[in-house]
């Protein structure tokens, strides 16, 4: 054998026969399989998910019923399986070209399978729908998760772009269609106006997607996006009893207004906000800045806080203070100065205050006195000035003394 293998001549007498062999086993120009026959029984093998197509007036009629794939058995023998199972170069169809409206019975068809083999679908038959193709033009709604919405906004009519679509599909199922949505998805919390492309959705009435086709099959959902806002009143609260002897006149803001939001009930309930001012603690004209304070369920308020002007009054009481010796400022030492008016050198003062800030006063708490800077030889009337508490006011019984300046002749 091994001296054939060598021989030159003997290689090529085999090649020339498997060349004549594989040549006899290809498909000639006429579309005819030469068959070889090669020993052995016939087998059968069971091939699944064969696609199943459907031949029909695609434009006019709509075909229901027929399944995407079917499983098929084939039989014969084995060289003609395997490649048959591999290459699955064959097609299972149904030959609906003669069909008319209505419910009909078809049978599966083969057609490219080996004459060799025979084909077996189960079932061999089915009942197909045929139907009218219609279209028809729905409005579209836009739907999206209202709980996305954050806090202290609130979500306005949206709207959909093209607002209409072009629905195609069976008549029957045409007028099943309830809903035509186009829902917005994500997951984020919306604080502003929002546009996404969204899958449009066609329902029947138990929210149950129908197969239809629909034109265009997306469309644009805008969300407008506001936040919830109202303008109300600040209203003044006072708090506590103002100091003995102190009367509020008034309490005034530099704002009066301020700018709410939060939910769309809430505000709907809100009518103002406030200022608390504690009047217990002031007892003299005064600005401060103080809070706006809000109620639950307000999210924001501008501004958050404002001037407070308060303006007072105090109840004074009236006393006299009497005695007070009037002293003398400023003279040169050159000279000598005599008060001949008021007589006994001493004035009274009538002092007007709050409660015992008046009462309470004595001539050591008063110094009256007038200056003589500048002053020469000579009479002169000098006006009477007092030092006294800031907390009260007075008026003397005199306002100016007569004085006698002479030269000392020391």
């Amino acid at each position: 054998m091994d001296k054939l293998m060598d021989n030159p001549w003997f290689i090529k007498i085999l090649a020339l026969l498997l060349a004549v062999l594989l040549y006899s086993a290809v498909p000639n120009s006429d579309g005819k399989t030469t068959e070889i026959n090669v020993p052995g029984e016939n087998t059968t093998e069971t091939l699944a998910d064969i696609p199943v197509k459907a031949y029909y007036d695609t434009e006019n009629l709509v075909v229901s019923g027929i399944p995407d794939t079917v499983e098929v058995t084939i039989e014969g023998p084995m060289p003609h399986v395997q490649s048959a199972k591999a290459l699955k170069n064959f097609e299972i169809f149904v030959d609906l070209t003669n069909a008319k409206i209505g419910n009909q019975k078809v049978k599966f068809e083969v057609s490219g399978l080996s004459e060799k083999l025979k084909a077996t679908i189960e079932p061999s038959s089915l009942t197909v729908a045929i139907q009218e193709k219609v279209t028809t033009e729905f409005t579209v709604e836009a739907e999206f998760n209202s709980d996305l919405i954050q806090d202290g906004y609130s979500a306005g009519q949206p709207t959909v772009k093209p607002k209409k679509v072009k629905i195609t599909g069976a008549k029957d199922v045409i007028d099943r269609i309830t809903y035509v949505k186009a829902a917005l998805e994500g997951r984020d919390l919306l604080d502003s106006t929002v546009s996404k492309e969204a899958q449009v959705q066609v329902l029947d009435k138990d929210l149950n997607k129908l197969d239809v086709v629909v034109e265009p099959a997306t469309v644009e959902v805008t969300i407008p996006i506001k936040r919830n806002e109202k303008t109300v009143p600040i209203n003044i609260i006072e708090k506590g009893t103002p100091p003995a002897g102190v009367t509020i006149e008034s309490i005034d803001l530099d704002v009066k207004e301020a700018v709410i939001s939060g939910e769309e009930d809430v505000l709907k309930d809100t009518d103002n906000v406030r200022v608390e001012v504690d009047v217990s603690k002031i007892s003299e004209n005064t600005t401060i800045t103080l809070p706006v304070i809000i109620s639950n369920g307000i999210t924001n308020v501008t501004p958050e806080t404002v001037e407070v002007t308060v303006v007072v009054s105090k109840e004074e009481e009236e006393t006299t203070v009497s005695g007070i010796p009037i002293n003398i400022r400023g003279l040169s030492e050159q000279y000598e100065a005599v008060i001949n008016d008021p007589s006994n050198k001493l004035v009274n003062l009538l002092v007007f205050g709050p409660g015992a800030a008046a009462t309470g006063l004595g001539p050591n708490n008063f110094n009256i006195f007038i200056d003589l800077t500048g002053f020469t030889e000579g009479n002169h009337n000098v006006p009477i000035q007092v030092d006294g508490p800031p907390s009260v006011n007075w008026k003397p019984d005199k306002s100016s003394a007569k004085i006698t300046i002479t030269r000392d002749n020391a």
